[in-house]
């Protein structure tokens, strides 16, 4: 597949759903511009039709050139005709969270982005890619997995978050090296700002496109009360479906006390602040990156 493509990177607990309600949103709108686009549907997004398969850690390069070719083929799938540009919203192109666990920072992102290149077959016009303070993105991913999984506790897990091996600085270093876009925006969650906007940042012929901008928001966390029932149910053994388990976070939404399920200690946080505040100085120098 050969065609112009912008990719908005992600990554996870990052506004990407809220991204990608506006690209369904605005579906219409695209393509009458000219533009189709892709996305998952992984928490009840309208036509998403996106499931990019890339390699995991358990994998190696002898497997790029199998996984490229069902990329490629879906990719073409949602977008066959190669004059029309391809707008791309994925979170999962780095990686899987859990392996936080572990102390290590999206260890296949290298091999899942030249698996995606491959696909691809050119350079993207554009990459967005959005960064969190790690303070919040580890718990964010901690609480987000408590939903539907029984995980151990947060003090049991925090020593290997903070001596994580790597970070945003690699991960940005292994974009470049493998995906090469012409332009690579990288922006502050704080600094995201409305969904229409980084879409029209991402693809600048949009700038002027009248976007709309979706209401309501999705993929919201649960509250402690939430994740405190759901916890003990999956460790009494109980397997929850999706419509069961969201059934509890609703029911305990307006619950919003702090038990203390996920937290950081006051040093620990100001560590972790430290260092992102040091690895974006450590972004900003990267040739080819914007930094917002």
């Amino acid at each position: 597949m050969e065609k112009k493509t912008y990719f908005h990177a992600g990554c996870h607990r990052r506004g990407s759903s809220s991204f990608q309600l506006c690209l369904a949103q605005n579906r219409a709108l695209l393509s009458d511009a000219g533009f189709d686009v892709a996305y998952p549907g992984r928490d009840g997004v309208p036509g998403g039709r996106l499931k990019l398969r890339l390699p995991a850690t358990r994998h190696r390069l002898r497997h790029v050139d199998h996984f490229a070719v069902g990329a490629g083929e879906q990719l073409t799938t949602i977008s066959p005709d190669p004059e029309r540009p391809l707008i791309i919203s994925e979170e999962n192109i780095p990686g899987r969270m859990l392996h936080f666990y572990d102390g290590q920072f999206f260890p296949a992102s290298g091999l899942r982005m030249k698996t995606l290149a491959k696909a691809l077959g050119s350079r993207p016009e554009h990459v967005v890619y959005v960064v969190r303070r790690y303070s919040e993105l580890y718990v964010s991913a901690y609480r987000k997995r408590a939903e539907d999984n029984a995980v151990p506790p947060f003090r049991e897990i925090a020593p290997n978050l903070m001596k994580m091996d790597r970070g945003w600085p690699e991960l940005i270093d292994d974009l470049m090296r493998f995906l090469d876009p012409k332009a690579l925006t990288v922006v502050e969650y704080e600094n995201r700002g409305a969904s229409k906007d980084m879409l029209s940042g991402l693809v600048p012929e949009l700038e002027n496109a009248g976007l709309d901008e979706p209401e309501g928001t999705l993929n919201r966390s649960a509250t402690d009360s939430a994740i405190e029932v759901l916890q003990a149910r999956y460790n009494s053994g109980e397997t929850l479906e999706r419509p069961e388990w969201m059934k509890v976070v609703r029911e305990n939404a307006d619950d919003r006390s702090d038990k203390g399920f996920s937290s950081f200690t006051n040093a620990e946080r100001d560590t972790l602040d430290a260092r992102y505040q040091a690895d974006l100085k450590r972004i900003a120098t990267i040739p080819g990156v914007r930094l917002i």
